[in-house]
């Protein structure tokens, strides 16, 4: 029987955006960096750069009385708290400007990197702790390597 490993709150969006590019990659028989590019024109990354993604899953875990529906478990307020700042980070960092790869503003294009480099780095820490947790079978991008 396998041991069930209890993954960090912190890192379901991270996960989210790590599967999400991986399916792009998959499907689109792209790289690394063309898949997040291409990402971030998903309705995924709308969601994650408007904080919907945290809004919904943290609105379904208070009216759930701070019940986490996939374990079960209770989920304390201080990481609650965190999901919130986690949010908060991700909408500033994510930024979303209409074509936002479409312009020649090197201010725009700045931004652009800035939100290529955030996703780049979610997916560097989901694969560090499928490392960390001996869950090599997780890591497709390869992106620590």
């Amino acid at each position: 029987m396998s041991e069930q490993i209890n993954k960090p709150y912190v890192l379901k969006a991270a996960e989210k955006i790590y599967f999400n590019v991986c399916k792009i990659k998959n499907e689109n028989q792209l790289n690394n960096e063309k898949a997040i590019e291409s990402f971030i024109k998903t309705d995924h990354y709308e969601k994650l750069c408007t904080g919907d993604f945290h809004n919904e899953w943290l609105n379904l875990i208070r009216d759930n009385k701070n019940i986490d529906p996939e374990t079960n478990q209770k989920i304390p307020d201080e990481t609650l708290k965190l999901l919130e700042i986690q949010r908060d980070a991700m909408m500033k960092e994510l930024i979303k400007i209409p074509k936002l790869y479409d312009t020649k503003n090197n201010q725009l294009i700045e931004l652009s990197k800035k939100a290529y480099n955030f996703l780049w780095r979610m997916c560097e820490s989901y694969e560090l702790w499928c490392r960390e947790t001996k869950q090599e079978n997780l890591i497709t991008l390869k992106i620590i390597d």
